[in-house]
């Protein structure tokens, strides 16, 4: 009987799950889209029963299902979930969700809650503690967003999870979390001592209980019987707690040494890179690596796929493929349109909630497609300025990896290389963070040795030199929209929070 693994990711916009074998051998698959919830600008929420434990339910089910059409599920070795993070869903003390789960840096909320911390614990003691400035990405302020906003709600919390911890919890009846995305949950994390940093929990979350800690691959529950009758998983079935899908895909592309880097085209931008030693910065995102011992450095930028879409709807909801067979039809440059893509703040390099989306040089002979190209190069310029924060002295970035759904056509990844000057790598084998998830799973039920890859090369995009002077111009004036905007964004952003609080 051949032995099996299943992972399973929890993304912005669906779940996926993949059965593989020990070797990196995909034997089925399954997938589940989902959506969420919008009800005030800056926010951003799921029901956590709903999409992360049904979907994970739903998914797992199919897997399962098709295992044992094939065998037998006793084959099934080892599950792992990752999924979005970090976020913060609040429970009682039987894992019952008390509200809506609070999504990661796409909800920009609690921005008072961000500076109201600054100024209790110092901007500079939190970044030597954290290793990252406070940001929409910070689960801390989310937490004092509800204690403050939802009493009633805060009241009745005893727990709190991240989509991958809540999915084990359920699972195996084990309150857990994995040390990376508690490295994201700033500022509650000590990045030195690997373990949460108490004064500051108790001050943010009070008697909140704080999940014990285990490294992403460990096997920390048994699959109990609740757990095996809603998904099909044999009683027993060793789970390891995961990760943030980010990292277990970029664990999946084989981005493992120090200066290689994951960049995620997904509904956000994603930045990955391995670095030798904790780098706290600024600007980005200093966090623990997936397996014991690696460091990461990190970025995010709020949209991209989602803001593609945006203007697919926006523009009479063409199929995708003939919107970027349009754009390829423009020229570099977008017929003289600039986006800054802000459209829901944005996270690194300005950490700004109430930053706000530009489309600069509209004429009446634009259409659908030069905005659309324009988008595309926007998001490439974003890219652009986060690598050349992320590839400083100390930790140079020598390859990057592109990974998700945004590689799947040939224009934006060309884009990105031809703004940025960079060669990109795209596995041959993309499939994503339940990719990783499995061979995690793997690692931790001792299937494999941690340093197994399962990456497999593929295309490599080269940079166009001819297009160089064009990008090079039109990124110069790219950095300047911010700050010669910022006045007026924060005005407009109030406007709508006060419109949003009015229709409340």
């Amino acid at each position: 009987m051949t032995e099996l693994v299943i992972g399973v990711d929890i993304g912005t916009g669906s779940t996926k799950g993949v059965v593989a074998t020990p070797d990196g051998q995909v034997v089925h698959t399954a997938s589940r889209p989902h959506g969420l919830e919008l009800p005030r600008p800056g926010w951003a929420e799921v029901d956590a029963d709903e999409v992360w434990w049904g979907d994970v339910v739903a998914v797992t089910r199919e897997l399962v299902d098709a295992v044992s059409a094939a065998g037998d599920v006793r084959a099934v070795k080892g599950f792992c979930v990752s999924g979005v993070g970090p976020c913060f869903l609040p429970t009682d003390d039987e894992f019952r969700p008390t509200r809506k789960a609070v999504l990661y840096g796409i909800d920009s909320r609690a921005g008072d809650e961000i500076t109201e911390l600054e100024g209790r614990f110092g901007a500079d003691r939190i970044l030597e503690v954290g290793g990252t400035p406070l940001s929409s990405q910070a689960v801390g302020p989310k937490a004092l967003w509800v204690r403050r906003h939802e009493p009633q709600t805060w009241e009745r919390t005893m727990r709190w999870f991240n989509s991958n911890s809540f999915v084990v919890a359920r699972l195996t009846g084990e309150y857990v979390l994995d040390h990376h995305t508690a490295s994201q949950c700033d500022p509650l994390y000590d990045m030195a001592a690997h373990e949460w940093y108490r004064p500051w929990c108790d001050e943010v979350v009070g008697d909140l209980a704080m999940p014990r800690l285990a490294w992403p691959h460990e096997v920390v529950g048994h699959v109990h019987a609740a757990g095996a009758e809603a998904t099909g998983l044999p009683v027993g079935t060793p789970v390891s707690v995961g990760t943030v899908d980010a990292w277990a895909e970029a664990f999946s592309a084989g981005v493992r040494r120090p200066g290689e880097l994951m960049l995620m085209y997904g509904s956000t931008m994603f930045f990955v890179q391995q670095v030798t030693a904790p780098q706290p910065h600024p600007m980005l995102w200093s966090t623990v690596g997936v397996l014991p011992g690696t460091s990461s450095m990190a970025a995010g930028m709020s949209t991209s796929g989602s803001l593609t879409g945006w203007v697919q709807r926006l523009t009479g909801d063409a199929p995708f493929e003939q919107l970027v067979e349009e754009a390829a039809a423009v020229a570099p440059g977008s017929d003289g349109l600039l986006v800054l893509p802000y459209f829901a703040g944005e996270r690194t390099p300005i950490f700004d909630p109430r930053a706000r989306g530009l489309v600069l040089g509209l004429t009446l002979t634009h259409g659908r497609a030069e905005l659309f190209r324009a988008v595309y190069e926007g998001i490439a310029y974003g890219i652009r300025q986060i690598l050349e924060f992320l590839d400083g002295p100390d930790s140079p970035v020598d390859r990057v990896v592109a990974v998700g759904g945004g590689t799947q056509g040939r224009l934006w990844t060309q884009i990105v290389s031809d703004v940025t000057g960079r060669e990109q790598t795209v596995p041959a084998q993309a499939i994503g963070a339940s990719y990783g998830d499995a061979l995690l799973a793997a690692i931790g039920t001792g299937l494999v040795d941690p340093s197994t890859d399962w990456a497999r090369a593929g295309r490599t995009v080269q940079p166009n030199p001819a297009r160089r002077d064009l990008y090079d111009g039109l990124y110069e004036q790219y950095v300047g929209l911010y700050p010669a905007t910022r006045d007026a964004m924060h005005h407009l952003a109030a406007l709508q929070e006060d419109d949003a609080a009015g229709r409340g």
